[in-house]
């Protein structure tokens, strides 16, 4: 179960940071849905690094957003060579 929450979780956030992120998107579903998760895995063990999180801990739903608008800016600087 917690799979599909992580999977459900990502693909929130990932919208919530498409919607953030000014540009045109135009990855779908799926491509969503990784950076979410991407941004989540991103946030969690960037805030482990500096201390923020414990081991275990993951990062918050805010957190996970930042994670992913991080990831759609670098997806677009890929995307755009």
């Amino acid at each position: 179960m917690s799979v599909i929450w992580t999977i459900l979780i990502g693909f929130v956030a990932g919208l919530v940071a498409r919607a953030i992120k000014p540009g045109d998107d135009s990855a779908g579903f799926i491509v969503t849905t990784l950076i979410g998760i991407a941004g989540s895995l991103l946030a969690t063990y960037a805030g482990q690094a500096m201390g923020w999180y414990t081991a275990g801990q993951g990062a918050g739903f805010i957190a996970s957003v930042v994670g992913a608008i991080v990831l759609l800016f670098i997806y677009g600087l890929i995307k755009r060579k």
